[in-house]
């Protein structure tokens, strides 16, 4: 299986066509990352607020501990510290949402960003591409094969005749040289398809 022409005109053409569709999806997974990144310091206040909420439950936790020790009184000062303590939890909760949403919105959106132009520049470039390596793998095993070199000069007689004129016309012209079997012209003839494939004989 040959992955690249033979001829340079066509094999220059696929290399450049290979290298815009690494350059184009490398793009789109380091512009996805950027924007994820982006996206991402959206979730500083919840990160603020976690910690904040965190601080604040901590220190009326303790401080509710710390009442409860009071002789008499030490249920009825804890009760309002630990309800204070249990709102920073809940702040905590909520910052640590937040960041959580902010997440998953910054996945969702890289994978997106990838996905989609990852998945038309394949479209656009891969079906040529094994078009062409099946194309040219088929045309191999047709001249390799016995009376492959005849089939090849009849596509080309049955092709564009441009390329037909740089080939002399024996007497009779060349469809008659190639049903008389003239090995010169089906030669001439299968080299032409040949080349239209990329390929050399």
């Amino acid at each position: 299986m040959r992955l690249y022409a033979q001829t340079s005109a066509r094999r220059t053409r696929q290399v450049v066509a290979d290298l815009i569709a690494v350059v184009l999806i490398a793009a789109a997974v380091k512009f996805a990352l950027a924007v994820r990144d982006v996206i991402l310091l959206l979730a500083e206040p919840g990160r603020k607020a976690q910690s904040a909420g965190d601080t604040l439950a901590d220190g009326l936790g303790d401080a509710g501990d710390a009442a409860a020790k009071v002789p008499f009184v030490g249920d009825s000062l804890k009760k309002p510290l630990k309800s204070a303590a249990d709102a920073g939890t809940s702040l905590s909760d909520a910052g640590q949402s937040l960041q959580d949403t902010v997440g998953q919105v910054a996945t969702l959106t890289a994978v997106a960003l990838i996905v989609l132009p990852v998945a038309f520049v394949l479209l656009l470039w891969l079906p040529p591409r094994l078009r062409w390596i099946r194309r040219s793998a088929t045309t191999r095993r047709l001249l390799d094969a016995d009376g492959g070199a005849d089939l090849l000069a009849l596509r080309a007689l049955t092709g564009p005749q441009r390329a037909l004129a740089a080939i002399p016309t024996p007497p009779g012209g060349l469809a008659d040289a190639w049903r008389r079997g003239d090995q010169q012209v089906i030669d001439a003839l299968s080299e032409i398809t040949l080349r239209r494939a990329g390929l050399r004989p």
